[in-house]
């Protein structure tokens, strides 16, 4: 089974996923725990001196004036996990969870949270468990951390709340830990507000979000390539020197990933045929332009989620110097940000992809393919509803491409009065991706048939490949109209599942 290293500089994007999607164990380094103690020490001696520090012998945030007692401290911990674990509506995903908790662990094993080592193996002992606190969809505002999500974290931590056992059935998260001989946690001073305070939601969301539109650009790529091909469409706009006097990295990218799809192909370079055209259609021609910005917003978004894995977010935080001091880091800002904008790269990904689709099906524009790629066009309606699914599905992204992080309601009597809303921008990328998922998938479709309609004429080796992959995986061919429905989630999970890039991978090699 695979292991996954704790230390005190962070961990990388695999790490999250091989925790968060796979069986990956926790582990706490030597040094880790050393930074732990270290930490914890500094902590105990603020705490035992009469002078107030915030986090330590203080409220939290607009209650932070008042000096907190000794023997409250204690209750004062417990009591800022129990109310702010406030989330209401629907459970978020158990991968999610997992990532947002891991996270945590992650800064928690930084050394500048003061969090006592202990805490730190509870929280590894839930997740090598299969134990997953319930967490529900609304509750962060991405500012002060994903607070809520957090809380309902810390509060299985303590035995108290709910949770999902391995065998997904939830149950009283004291029940889950005594069945699995974990010991709750008694939370000391600055232990309740370090389980809380940081950007782990968004940021676990950001990661995965990430894995999985590398797979999807390279998907749309090759789902634009089968419908150029379809199209009768010149595969010369991919040259490789076109695209060298625009030197936008991932431009060059899609263009290399279409052009690989295409060799060999008897079906481009047709456009001069029986039905003369100067240049292809734009959603055509400028496949690799879209993709390919999409490509270098996911580049600039790697950027920052491979600093804040290394990053410590935290309030107030331990420093080497022993001082604890309060600061904004755990402002969800720059993790927002490119997590709407991958949301707007995403949705003009799926919106160019549609406009393809569209073209297949529409015989004044297909170059000689039947109406809605139909068997009998007037008796069957072929591919007609399809669209109308794809282009529902792009609506949808439109809409979640309005930025989340533009707004702000200020909260908790205007003490954080300017937040993030990276938890909610993070919500609708998953959307966003999921959606994108089918809209690729329903090109795949369209374009496979269309792809079999062409008669005397051969698609390129790649091409010739998904054909097979897909049919073999479920999605169906051309012929007389049926149950569409089947057809399509076969071909979402063709997708989804990373089959479409690894049929094409098999003869080109990797893709980039």
């Amino acid at each position: 089974m695979h292991t996954v290293v704790v230390g005190t500089s962070g961990v990388s994007a695999s790490d999250v996923l091989a925790v968060a999607r796979g069986a990956a164990r926790i582990e706490l380094s030597e040094e880790a725990l050393a930074a732990l103690a270290a930490a914890r020490e500094i902590v105990d001696a603020l705490a035992a001196k009469p002078d107030p520090v915030y986090g330590v012998s203080t409220g939290f945030g607009a209650l932070a004036t008042r000096h907190i007692s000794p023997e409250l401290r204690a209750q004062l911990q417990r009591n800022i996990v129990r109310s702010h674990a406030a989330g209401m509506g629907p459970r978020v995903e158990r991968e999610v969870v997992r990532a947002l908790m891991f996270l945590r662990l992650k800064t928690v094993c930084s050394g500048h949270t003061g969090v006592r080592p202990e805490v730190a193996r509870t929280m590894a002992d839930v997740l090598n468990a299969g134990i997953t606190p319930v967490v529900h969809e609304y509750g962060s505002l991405g500012c002060s951390g994903d607070l809520a999500p957090l809380s309902h974290c810390a509060l299985t931590l303590m035995g108290e709340g709910e949770a999902e056992g391995p065998d997904g059935v939830v149950r009283p998260a004291g029940e889950l830990l005594a069945a699995h001989g974990i010991q709750p946690v008694e939370l000391r001073e600055k232990e309740g507000l370090a389980l809380l305070n940081g950007t782990d939601g968004m940021l676990g969301m950001l990661v995965m979000a990430l894995a999985d539109l590398d797979t999807l650009y390279k998907s749309a790529d090759i789902t634009a390539a089968l419908s150029l091909e379809a199209l009768l469409g010149t595969d010369k706009v991919l040259a490789p020197e076109l695209h060298a006097i625009r030197p936008h990295p991932g431009q060059g990218a899609a263009a290399a990933n279409m052009l690989a799809v295409l060799k060999g192909s008897q079906l481009t370079g047709h456009h001069q045929d029986d039905a003369p055209r100067v240049q292809d259609a734009y959603s055509v021609r400028c496949a690799p332009q879209v993709a390919g910005a999409g490509r270098d917003t996911m580049a600039h978004a790697r950027l920052v989620a491979e600093r804040e894995l290394a990053s410590a977010v935290d309030n107030p935080v331990v420093l080497p110097d022993g001082r604890v001091e309060s600061n904004g880091n755990f402002h969800g800002a720059p993790v927002a940000y490119v997590l709407d904008f991958l949301a707007v790269a995403a949705a003009d990904l799926g919106s160019i992809a549609e406009r393809r689709t569209d073209r297949l099906l529409d015989k004044n524009r297909s170059h000689g393919l039947p109406p809605f790629l139909a068997d009998d066009a007037g008796v069957d309606s072929g591919l007609m509803i399809a669209q109308y699914t794809q282009a529902a599905l792009v609506s949808e992204m439109k809409r979640l491409a309005v930025p989340a992080s533009a707004d702000s309601i200020p909260s908790s009597a205007m003490q954080e009065d300017h937040v993030s809303m990276g938890w909610s921008a993070a919500r609708k990328l998953r959307t966003a991706v999921d959606n994108l998922t089918r809209i690729i998938a329903i090109e795949l479709y369209a374009a496979t048939r269309a792809l079999q309609l062409r008669e005397g004429l051969s698609p390129a080796p790649a091409s010739r490949a998904v054909i097979e992959a897909a049919r073999a995986a479920g999605v169906q061919g051309p012929g007389p109209d049926r149950f569409l429905a089947p057809d399509l989630a076969a071909a979402d999970a063709f997708v989804r599942g990373g089959h479409l890039v690894a049929a094409v991978e098999s003869v080109t090699g990797p893709l980039r």
